[in-house]
């Protein structure tokens, strides 16, 4: 007790606090602007990191394992909310009624980065990880969208998170294959990596159709303490898992929210809520911060091409996947909620950055980050329902 009090009063520690605690305080008051302004906070928190990181405007010594492990847990924390709010079943349904969408994606969107990445002569290895980059879309993001712009558990979100469960389930062998190519090892090894990967996929997808009902036996929705610290400790204890064995992490974290339905998942999503935005608004800042902005104008020019060439890949998905809709816009915000870049993007950057010695991979992925966040939320802004603009003027 004597060291916890003795290192709480050093003046490191207490500036430490002092800067967390402001940067916290200007999210929140930007999160109210973006709010009035009914725009997405996310391009925005990325660019608050931009400007506190080294090189911005207003640098600060924040502390580095508080942002990581933060950072860590928000994407966790988006992961699980989203398994939450949806059962393996429906997800199944939609994954088979819309199976040509993944197709569509792989080709639209995937393709074209990896492409570009031959073309500039970065090697197999920076053209796959290119193709990632460019096919993945932020499901923290996108979740993030549909909760801010009101879109929850609607037909288009329904469809666009049918294709965002196939994109974040693809990297399960994805990210193995891509980590043994820029590594160099061995064919066999690497396919055992998928194999395990899928293995896992597989496992918990099965146990949510047969056995949920008696898992969520175990959990009282009227103990909210206890109900909060198991679902909370059991995201977090299979994300670290499956990064240990090679899995994504938050597809782990996923996959657990899937496992909880009804009531359980209903009281759970209640009391986690608050945490993920606390921790989201972390994760996003992290991604502005760790990148030096004069690095940003030499890649702004390949990032508004990939941009743009995201954007008409996405808009592919969207129209196929809403071709049956009579509304009009429909197209439009399916695409608005599949063209963000985030997590997925970033992770897939530090892990083939060394891979890519002719850009600057980290800086050109942030800004593609920031332009899909920027575009998908403009796109959002102007084609929400007229309900809900009438419903938030009152």
């Amino acid at each position: 007790m004597n060291q916890f009090l003795k290192a709480a009063a050093s003046p490191e520690t207490s500036a430490q606090l002092a800067e967390i605690g402001a940067a916290l305080l200007v999210l929140g008051l930007v999160a109210f602007l973006a709010n009035k302004m009914k725009f997405s906070v996310v391009p925005l928190y990325l660019m608050i990191g931009l400007a506190l990181g080294n090189g911005g405007f207003i640098p600060l010594s924040l502390s580095e394992e508080f942002l990581v492990t933060g950072a860590q847990i928000g994407a966790i924390m988006l992961l699980l909310l989203l398994g939450l709010e949806y059962s393996a079943y429906d997800l199944a349904k939609s994954f088979k009624e819309r199976k040509s969408a993944g197709v569509i994606d792989v080709i639209a969107n995937a393709t074209p980065g990896f492409l570009i990445g031959f073309v500039l002569g970065w090697g197999i290895p920076g053209a796959l990880a290119l193709a990632g980059i460019t096919y993945v879309s932020s499901s923290g993001i996108a979740a993030q969208l549909i909760k801010e712009m009101g879109f929850r558990k609607s037909e288009v979100s329904k469809r666009a998170i049918g294709v965002l469960v196939f994109e974040d389930l693809a990297l399960a062998p994805y990210l193995p294959l891509l980590s043994a190519v820029i590594l160099g090892v061995s064919v066999w090894s690497g396919l055992l990596t998928v194999g395990l990967a899928l293995a896992i996929t597989g496992l918990v997808i099965l146990v949510s159709f047969k056995g949920s009902s008696r898992f969520q036996k175990f959990l009282d929705p009227n103990e909210p303490g206890g109900l909060l610290l198991t679902v909370f400790g059991t995201a977090l204890l299979a994300a670290g898992l499956a990064d240990l064995v090679g899995f994504s992490g938050v597809v782990a974290a996923f996959l657990i929210g899937l496992l909880l339905t009804g009531e359980v998942a209903e009281a759970a999503r209640s009391r986690l809520m608050p945490l993920r935005d606390i921790f989201a608004a972390i994760f996003f800042l992290f991604f502005g911060i760790t990148t030096d902005p004069s690095e940003l104008p030499a890649v702004l020019p390949l990032a508004f091409v990939l941009t743009v060439v995201g954007i008409a890949g996405k808009y592919a998905v969207g129209w196929w996947v809403t071709r049956d809709l009579t509304d009009r816009l429909a197209v439009w915000r399916t695409t608005a909620f599949l063209i963000p870049r985030g997590e997925f993007s970033i992770v897939i950057a530090a892990l083939a950055a060394p891979a890519v010695l002719s850009v600057n991979l980290q800086a050109l992925t942030l800004a593609y980050v920031i332009l899909t966040a920027f575009t998908a939320s403009m796109i959002l802004r102007f084609t929400r329902p007229k309900l809900n603009a009438k419903s938030d003027k009152k």
